[in-house]
């Protein structure tokens, strides 16, 4: 009977079996923060984002040339005269026409305030128009003379119940002294101071 010897299988040697090398990754390290640095750039994107161009404000005239004509349609004549009359532009848009000058006669009509004389107001043109007790009536009302001329009239400029302009005493005393007069009654009260002169002189001869 044969006997088999079993023989240990020799341990395999480092040389025959090479082990791999083994590699590891390391991470790149991360940058360096700078906190003013960040907060500057936050800020920066955020002004960026939160930037729009300066917008101008609107005016009167950058308004739209229909707006004007509407505008200059519910002015009384003086008010549209003096619109007109502010550069070449309304000139040209502000009518100033037979129409409005009636409307406004009658408008004057209607307060109880004193109208120009019918037989001298030419409704022709602006210039021949304001001739006259027009352009002095046009005056007084500017100077707030007729406003509160009469209980209940109220300002006539602003369209208030009380005019804050009429009661100062320079207004006062500037409507005492036209108050009712027109041209024509200046006219007629030069003439009599010649008249009143010569009689005070004939009374003073013959007293002599």
């Amino acid at each position: 009977m044969s006997s088999l010897i079993l023989r240990r299988a020799p341990a395999p040697r480092e040389e025959d079996n090479p082990k791999k090398p083994t590699t590891t990754t390391t991470a790149p390290p991360a940058p360096a923060q700078h906190p003013d640095r960040d907060a500057d750039s936050d800020s920066d994107s955020d002004s960026d984002s939160a930037w729009s161009p300066p917008r101008s404000k609107p005016t009167f005239l950058t308004l739209p040339a229909e707006i004007h004509v509407l505008i200059s349609q519910h002015l009384i004549y003086p008010d549209a005269l003096s619109l007109k009359h502010t550069s070449a532009y309304f000139y040209n848009l502000v009518d100033t026409g037979v129409k409005l000058k009636i409307d406004w006669l009658v408008e004057r009509r209607r307060l109880h305030l004193e109208c120009p004389n019918n037989q001298r107001c030419d409704l022709g043109s602006d210039l021949r128009f304001c001739r006259g007790s027009v352009r002095l009536l046009m005056q007084r009302r500017r100077e707030h003379i007729e406003c509160e001329s009469r209980p209940g009239l109220g300002c006539l400029i602003y369209g208030t119940s009380t005019c804050a302009q009429s009661r100062q005493l320079k207004t006062r005393v500037r409507r005492w002294l036209r108050m009712r007069f027109t041209i024509e009654a200046w006219g007629l009260l030069v003439a009599l101071v010649p008249l009143v002169l010569s009689w005070l002189v004939m009374y003073r001869y013959f007293l002599s």
